[in-house]
């Protein structure tokens, strides 16, 4: 396990906005619109907005280069009778660059395994996706002690067998399940720790060289423009995956702003 000088962090912060099934077509448009235009010249980090599926090639072309396009879930079979699912080749063709895997609600709803997650990464990484990796432990779990082992858990079957070759991504996004859309934020002293946690179990399985220039770990969970830089000061958190707080361009452009 690497120390913890080697986990500290350089990259450029970046913001991913999860749109989940929250909006119509007309509102993704306008949405993306106004988005586009607000942060016009807010290029000194990284963003991503991830609408719907059905919104994806509408929303796309409206992106300037500086917002990246991204998906909120994905298939890990390239083609076939999966009525209802999308391969990773379907979204590189819709422009999109990054695609967010296993969040908490697709576990919880969906059933979706460690198992299932790790088929996602390495079909999304193949097709020269980047994988947005949400771990998390729920409040129970929290309660009793257990969260390191949980997310340490995630992140070890999430990446097993990934290999990062030239300039392919890895993002994992620490969400802890409890706070998702409760409004309360985790302290940015444990977001520290946890962004931690994830580091080192990454670079147990990534070389330290490839993780510090092709890895990213975020917080997400209750984010808004007043808490954003309590997180994005720490210099071994990345960036942000934000939810509810993305849905209105207003509340986006402040997170963008005040991003530390």
């Amino acid at each position: 396990m690497v120390g913890y000088s080697t986990c500290m962090s350089t990259k450029r912060k970046i913001v991913i906005a999860n749109w989940k099934m929250s909006l119509t077509l007309r509102e993704s448009i306008q949405l993306a619109k106004d988005v586009s235009v607000e942060n016009a010249k807010a290029k000194n980090i990284d963003i991503v907005v991830c609408p719907s599926f059905t919104a994806l090639p509408s929303v796309g072309p409206l992106l300037p280069k500086h917002i990246a396009l991204g998906a909120q879930d994905v298939c890990w079979e390239e083609k076939g009778a999966y009525t209802g699912a999308i391969a990773p080749r379907l979204l590189h063709e819709m422009g999109c660059r990054y695609v967010i895997i296993g969040h908490s609600e697709r576990r919880q709803y969906f059933h979706e395994t460690d198992a299932m997650v790790n088929k996602k990464v390495l079909a999304t990484i193949r097709a020269g996706l980047i994988p947005i990796i949400c771990v998390g432990e729920n409040g129970d779990e929290r309660r009793n002690g257990q969260k390191d082992h949980i997310v340490m858990r995630q992140v070890v079957e999430a990446i097993r067998g990934v290999v990062l070759v030239g300039a392919q991504e890895l993002i994992v996004a620490y969400e802890p399940v409890w706070v998702i859309g409760s409004g309360q934020a985790v302290g940015s002293d444990d977001a520290e720790h946890m962004s931690q946690v994830i580091r080192h179990t990454i670079a147990d399985t990534i070389p330290p060289a490839t993780m510090e220039h092709h890895c990213r770990v975020l917080y997400g969970g209750s984010v808004d423009a007043k808490n954003v830089a309590d997180f994005t000061k720490r210099s071994v958190i990345d960036g942000v995956l934000v939810g509810g707080a993305s849905l209105k361009s207003g509340s986006f452009s402040g997170i963008l702003a005040a991003v530390g």
